[in-house]
């Protein structure tokens, strides 16, 4: 579960990015987070992994309140989340095999676990004969598709992705939202930000609407006013303080 109550966000440069943002994602949700350049999308992704924190307000991610983690505990955080980037943000010098099996290694997976469950994956994205190749090898598709691989390697509780079709041929973005529907399908919870709109008509599913920093629209309360009410901060959020992981 994720949950920001009354959340703002100024850079020291001075650009107000976020501005009192009140929102709710339950487990097992898929959200688009849509909005046009610059309007406070990825910054809303950064809180959530704990690159950035707040200048004020509550983040609550499974029960941790992000704004007083210790930077020790963030890792151990991150765990339960799987990242996919528009730039893929794969290691150039490993193979596909290797970059896959580096989000195991990373928290100290056995070998014979990693042999195990890499292939697996590789079968599920479709690249299992790629497995030796490198990077440089391999089209922008194929790039993200590893990309995703790496991100369910360790069966995340959430996935976040940001911009994942930004870098990718049109057939390929139809394929990477039809993977990323499936895996919500079977709990895993999905935030991603997208400005393709073609995309979020294709694959229906709530959408979150950033504009200059603030919430301006969410599928959710329209179809269901009554769920409006769950947006507020609740007392019992509001009496809650800060909670390492």
């Amino acid at each position: 579960m994720i949950e920001f109550i009354d959340v703002s966000k100024t850079y020291p440069n001075g650009t107000h990015a976020l501005h009192n943002i009140n929102l709710k994602i339950d487990d097992g949700e898929f959200v688009y987070i849509v909005g046009a350049s610059g309007a406070g999308k990825s910054t809303f992704l950064k809180l959530i992994t704990c690159e950035e924190k707040p200048n004020s307000g509550q983040i609550i991610v499974n029960g941790v309140h992000l704004e007083t983690i210790k930077k020790r505990n963030i890792p151990y955080l991150r765990r339960n989340m799987g990242l996919v980037f528009q730039d893929f943000r794969l290691i150039e010098t490993m193979n596909v095999f290797d970059n896959i099996a580096f989000a195991m290694r990373v928290v100290g997976t056995r070998e014979k676990e990693i042999e195990k469950r890499v292939p697996f994956f590789l079968k599920m994205v479709g690249l299992s004969h790629k497995a030796k190749m490198f990077p440089s090898e391999l089209s922008g598709g194929e790039k993200q598709r590893i990309g995703l691989a790496r991100a369910l390697i360790n069966h995340p509780k959430m996935l976040i992705a940001d911009e994942p079709t930004g870098n990718i041929d049109p057939a390929m973005s139809y394929e990477m939202l039809g993977m990323l529907s499936e895996i919500n399908k079977h709990g895993t919870t999905v935030v991603m930000v997208t400005h393709e709109h073609v995309l979020v008509r294709e694959f229906p599913h709530r959408i979150v609407e950033i504009n200059n920093g603030s919430i301006v629209a969410d599928s959710s309360l329209m179809q269901n006013p009554a769920a409006a009410q769950s947006a507020e901060p609740s007392e019992t959020s509001e009496k809650g303080g800060g909670t390492d992981a």
